[in-house]
């Protein structure tokens, strides 16, 4: 009988140590945390405990996400709130600019938007090429990472050489039944911190504030 044929025999005989309660006192394992050999019951008080300890981890692990997920979540809200008031465009970018910049701390923002409207002389309306609205139009989610695209790298000014991390929201139309409609422009975050926005960050909330942004500018274009 080898040690597989013994595990497998307890496992099928859980009343195995009813019958010889006696035997958990007086077999001896290895202590996990190094150190001489200890009962097979005290073996198993330490490992409840370190499965409880990292149940507690866990645990705090969750509620920490809840929290920052809530309070990311009221800065939405907040920011919901200060673009339902303007009147025009100008009001309305400048509420986006500065919610993301005082709200978000996001140091650099930049918007740009390919439409024939009256603010043709505003930075947001600069002609773009047909290479960043082919990439925009063709982001099924907000973009996160190194800023590789030179194009809209410049959109942050003086601020581009020390961007170090970006993320690129597509703004479109809203679709029937909430489909994404035919998409209008794009609004970029920077950061220095290359760490800020990640290649495998979550995206849900950046895909909401995109939405967001969207249906304010739509009403003026």
């Amino acid at each position: 009988m080898n040690a597989d044929d013994v595990a497998r025999y307890l496992k099928d005989n859980p009343i195995f140590f009813e019958d010889y309660a006696e035997m958990l006192t007086q077999i001896s394992v290895p202590s996990p945390h190094g150190g001489k050999a200890i009962a097979l019951s005290d073996r198993q008080v330490l490992a409840l405990r370190d499965e409880n300890k990292a149940l507690k981890a866990k645990l705090g692990e969750l509620i920490r996400f809840g929290e920052e997920n809530d309070a990311i979540g009221e800065k939405m809200h907040r920011l919901a709130m200060a673009l339902l008031p303007p009147n025009d465009l100008p009001a309305l970018l400048s509420a986006l600019h500065f919610n993301l910049r005082e709200d978000f701390a996001v140091p650099h923002t930049a918007v740009r938007i390919w439409s024939d409207g009256e603010h043709t002389d505003r930075v947001e309306f600069a002609p773009v090429s047909d290479r960043i609205k082919d990439y925009a139009s063709g982001l099924t989610q907000p973009f996160c990472g190194p800023s590789g695209n030179v194009e809209a790298a410049a959109w942050f000014g003086e601020a581009a050489p020390h961007v170090r991390s970006v993320a690129h929201i597509p703004l479109a139309q809203v679709g029937a039944a909430g489909t994404p409609g035919p998409c209008f422009g794009l609004l970029a975050l920077g950061s220095e911190d290359v760490l800020r926005f990640y290649p495998d960050m979550g995206t849900h909330f950046l895909k909401r504030l995109g939405e967001l942004a969207s249906a304010a500018l739509i009403r003026f274009l």
